[in-house]
């Protein structure tokens, strides 16, 4: 059995602490749990690995993040991976920091990164496990907030939340979505 983690965000150093790049940092950190390294591949890095049993891609796309579903779609028919072994990992304004939601399907909720792999998957019907950026920001300040740093106290945070995030993503391979989120979610 094949698994897809996917986490989002942005290439280059100017986005590398950035909010919205905690997709990576996830990736990251799923990738050195489970021993594997990343490498320079086709749309982006690619890290491969085993847990429990199960080979886990783990992918953060190069595309920028308005083109992220390319990626995703490309990993997929080359690996031969189904839509209920993929997990995408993004940031959520909606949610307050730090909070995880892990959901089986749902809208682009005005995501760019989701909004691409809704086009080309055709589909909205895909896990994505959501971490709480909040939403401190102003009127019309968001690509600002979003493409910012973490403040003093988030940072402080940073480093519990970004392993339980890789926990719960490495729980979805082995014990599947629905108890993954019955004991990660909100947590």
């Amino acid at each position: 059995m094949k698994y897809l983690i996917v986490g989002l965000g942005n290439k280059g150093p100017e986005y590398e602490n950035t909010r919205h790049n905690i997709g990576f940092k996830v990736a990251e950190k799923i990738a050195e749990s489970i021993d594997a390294p990343f490498k320079t591949a086709n749309f982006g890095w690619l890290a491969e690995g085993k847990y429990k049993g199960r080979k886990v891609l783990i992918l953060k796309p190069d595309t920028y993040m308005n083109l992220s579903g390319n990626a995703v779609k490309f990993w997929m028919q080359k690996e031969n991976i189904p839509l209920e072994n993929v997990m995408i990992i993004t940031d959520d304004l909606a949610l307050p920091f730090g909070t995880l939601r892990m959901k089986m399907k749902g809208s682009d909720a005005g995501h760019n990164g989701l909004k691409s792999i809704q086009e080309s998957l055709q589909t909205q019907n895909y896990a994505r496990l959501r971490f709480g950026i909040s939403a401190e920001f102003s009127e019309g300040r968001q690509v600002d907030y979003v493409l910012g740093v973490w403040n003093e106290d988030e940072a402080a945070k940073l480093d519990e939340r970004i392993e339980k995030f890789s926990k719960a993503c490495l729980s979805f391979v082995f014990a599947g979505i629905g108890n993954t989120m019955s004991a990660f979610n909100g947590k």
